[in-house]
């Protein structure tokens, strides 16, 4: 038997090369549950021939199982992949979806509507060119629909089209799609988005998804899938400066040394200057390495190793830049914040922040408001909960480079990370650097720390002593001063109870107060440190990440966190100021081991039991490390 092909290798090369030439367009679909994101997406894929065969048996199948449509397939199921998500049919995870069509190729992302999933979304708006925001014909415009329309605004989608499905629900009411239509261009007129059109359709039986149907005869507009392959891209990257974040050094050998990474936006030549962003050091491409030869440009997106002409100082985590429109480069910025942690955002406390390029440490200085998702309205807030979006300003340990969201969003955005676990907290898109961050700089004084520190013979240290009230930390503090003061020691003590009747008078007792009580006294215990004081500081700090913050803040060996442990039931018998009666009593809120937690330090220099010791002993053995500390 002979099989004949029409397939030479000249078609496929013609085939290949038609594909490369296509035009790509990222999209999501979002919106509130149920709305039929999945179920849309389902549908395209199969209205377009881009299901196999086997693929459509295992659907069928699966329909059968799990699916919501009665004898009739579940379109969703084909991108619902999670077995969780089959089984509550809902989306969880962002799904993604490759395919094309003879005008162009498709990257589509399915994300959920639930709001506790909302770093999804923002995970799958954040590389889209337009979004589908889906709304439900019986239910109409809702919170979740407008949160969001709003992220996506953030994230810099400019192209919107709103899906009104499940239209064959409402018998294909052409009053209840202008209806809906209207509420949300109202709604989101102020939004910046620069095309917004509205497709009535029903996902599940392909109403108006890749034909017009009959069943709309007073809807003229295009099918979904019509729009899709005409709508501009909007990726002008070559007409953006030039940005590069070097991924990897490579260094096969003693004679190659080459930075690879993927440009970010704009275009580089063989010949072009790039400057280094932080240190403003600048040389010229030598050459575009990629695998199995070379190239004489590159563009946004493109993946390459750039040799430079001069060995000047670039390691990973730097950004190569045009030298004549250079990124920000500075410690403080103001930005838009997503949070999706359950534990809301509290100003002052420390927190990782990492963009393309860099990780640092960072502080939330000002939470000015928050923004409401209904009406814009910008509110005051003390903390930023889950799923809300806020203006902040951030101080950062080390100066980054980046470019404002608006601008460049691979520049421009960051994530926040928990110091402590490493999960991913919330997201940012930078506004602009803020101007005290050029107009305050450190004066160098001539006497420093070392000099006041050997005048008064001693080392300079932070002995921080943490535990619940009534632990005894303030008691065995006193008695180690007098101790150390007997000695000859410069000490001061910074008290709790004492600093919150003048410098922290205007403080409280929530989480977001806390937080600020502890980083002022971290840093005049900074100051007095600078000085060459021995600083005792008794203060609950029942926080992990603000002990963290204070023991960052000094040199490294400067800072001892001392323990004091009493168990609380112990510190409520012993109740030296009436506070635990009136805590459990419920007179007091926020009190730490009763209505607010305390953190236990995981491994404090100094671990003080107090049951069966007094606190002349204690100090006695805090004194001991003390002089251990300075013979050595």
């Amino acid at each position: 038997m002979t099989i004949t092909s029409n397939i030479t290798p000249e078609s496929v090369a013609s085939y290949l090369s038609a594909q490369e030439e296509k035009s790509m367009l990222r999209f999501l679909t979002c919106g509130s549950v149920d709305d039929g994101k999945s179920t849309l997406i389902g549908r395209l894929l199969y209205d377009t021939k881009l299901i196999f065969e086997d693929q459509l048996a295992t659907l069928k199948s699966d329909s059968r199982k799990h699916g919501t449509a009665g004898e009739e397939i579940d379109f969703a199921l084909l991108v619902d992949g999670l077995e969780a998500e089959r089984e509550q049919g809902i989306t969880i995870d962002v799904a993604y979806r490759f395919f094309a069509t003879a005008r162009r190729k498709f990257i589509v992302a399915d994300t959920p509507g639930h709001e506790e999933y909302t770093r999804n979304m923002a995970t799958g708006a954040s590389t889209a060119d337009l979004a589908i925001v889906l709304v439900d014909s019986r239910q109409g415009v809702l919170r979740q629909t407008r949160r969001h329309s709003f992220i996506a605004s953030l994230l810099g989608i400019r192209h919107i089209v709103v899906a009104v499905n499940k239209i064959d629900l409402v018998g294909y009411d052409h009053a209840v799609f202008r209806g809906i239509v209207d509420d949300y261009i109202a709604f989101a007129k102020n939004l910046g988005f620069e095309t917004i059109v509205a497709i009535p359709m029903s996902a599940r039986f392909g109403d108006n998804v890749t034909e017009n149907s009959e069943k709309t005869p007073w809807y003229d507009g295009p099918a979904l899938l019509q729009h899709l392959e005409s709508v501009p891209t909007d990726r002008e990257g070559a007409e953006k400066p030039f940005r590069f974040p070097v991924q990897f050094v490579s260094r096969p050998d003693q004679n190659f040394r080459g930075f690879a990474g993927q440009v970010a936006s704009g275009k580089i030549s063989v010949g072009d200057e790039v400057v280094v962003a932080k240190s403003g050091q600048s040389s010229k491409v030598k050459e575009l390495v990629i695998y199995g030869g070379s190239l004489k440009e590159a563009t946004e997106g493109r993946a390459v190793t750039i040799v430079l002409e001069d060995q000047i100082e670039v390691s990973r985590g730097n950004l190569l830049v045009a030298p004549h429109d250079r990124p920000h480069v500075t410690d403080q910025f103001q930005a838009h914040v997503i949070w999706f942690d359950a534990n809301p955002l509290i100003p002052g406390r420390s927190y990782l922040l990492r963009t393309e390029t860099d990780s640092v440490h960072c502080t939330i200085t000002a939470l000015k408001y928050e923004i409401d998702v209904n009406t814009f309205a910008h509110e005051a807030a003390k903390l930023l909960p889950m799923n809300s979006v806020g203006i902040c300003n951030i101080s950062l340990q080390a100066p980054i480079a980046f470019d404002a969201y608006k601008t460049n969003r691979v520049t421009g955005n960051f994530v926040i990370i928990d110091r402590f676990t490493n999960a991913t907290l919330g997201a940012g898109m930078i506004d602009h650097p803020l101007r005290r961050a050029e107009n305050v700089h450190w004066q160098a004084t001539e006497v420093d720390k070392t000099a006041r520190s050997e005048i008064k013979n001693q080392k300079p240290a932070v002995l921080w002593f943490t535990g619940y009230s009534g632990s005894g930390k303030s008691t065995i503090a006193n008695n180690l001063e007098k101790v150390l003061h007997a000695s000859g020691k410069h000490t001061y003590m910074l008290d709790g109870d004492n600093i919150r009747h003048g410098l922290n008078r205007d403080l409280g007792f929530t989480a977001e107060d806390r937080v600020e009580n502890i980083r002022r006294v971290a840093e005049v215990a900074k100051l007095m440190a600078d000085a060459g004081l021995v600083v005792l500081v008794s203060f609950i700090s029942p926080f992990k990440a603000e002990r963290q913050l204070a023991r960052e803040m000094m040199d490294e060996g400067e800072f001892i966190e001392i323990f004091v442990d009493t168990p609380i039931e112990e510190c409520a018998r012993r109740d030296p100021k009436g506070l635990y009666r009136k805590a459990q009593a419920g007179e007091i809120q926020n009190f730490t081991g009763i209505s607010s937690p305390y953190e236990r330090p995981e491994s404090p220099e100094i671990h003080l039991h107090t049951i069966g010791h007094d606190p002349q002993e204690l100090a006695r053995k805090v004194a001991d490390f003390l002089n251990g500390r300075e013979r050595a």
